[in-house]
């Protein structure tokens, strides 16, 4: 099973893909999707719309997951902008038949670090050394689209991922 992990941002979108077979987990390939704040609201999210359209369409995945929105009320105007990255992203997946999951941020970091409230180092640490990454990502944002695609094998783990792919192709 081939599983993407996006991590959404109007800037510095991250995305990780795994393959997963026989208990094993291997790294296939990461990156980013970015835009620039001088560039008008438009052309951002066609970008991130484009770019994460071209990785599915090159990597092929059998799901992707994607972290749940968690708004905090002094970041109301932040919370709005990864809502658009975050749909743009759901757009794309639809239109390239990818079917999404979605996941907490706690429930990432409890099936990577076993605390979900783990921080981003924590988190990245341990993803590095799961997938035997040769070098840290230059990013957090792709160590967390990581995090989530682990998360998805985790939960899915002693179930029969076959079955589980047919369900949400559905």
């Amino acid at each position: 099973m081939r599983i993407i992990g996006v991590d959404p941002a109007l800037q510095v979108t991250g995305y990780g893909v795994i393959d997963c077979s026989g208990g094993e987990s291997v790294h296939v390939t990461s990156g980013t999707v970015q835009t620039k704040a001088c560039q008008i609201l438009q052309d951002r999210l066609d970008a991130i719309y484009t770019g994460i359209s071209d990785v599915l369409r090159r990597q092929e995945p059998d799901v992707m997951i994607l972290e749940k929105v968690f708004v905090h009320l002094k970041h109301t105007t932040t919370a709005f902008q990864l809502g658009q990255a975050r749909g743009t992203i759901v757009l794309a997946a639809a239109h390239l038949n990818v079917p999404i999951v979605e996941y907490a941020a706690t429930q990432v970091k409890r099936s990577v670090v076993g605390n979900g409230h783990a921080t981003k180092q924590q988190v990245q640490r341990m993803v590095v050394s799961q997938l035997r990454l040769q070098a840290i990502p230059e990013y957090f944002d792709i160590t967390d689209a990581l995090a989530l695609a682990m998360a998805y094998r985790d939960h899915n783990r002693n179930k029969d991922l076959t079955r589980i792919l047919a369900l949400h192709k559905q």
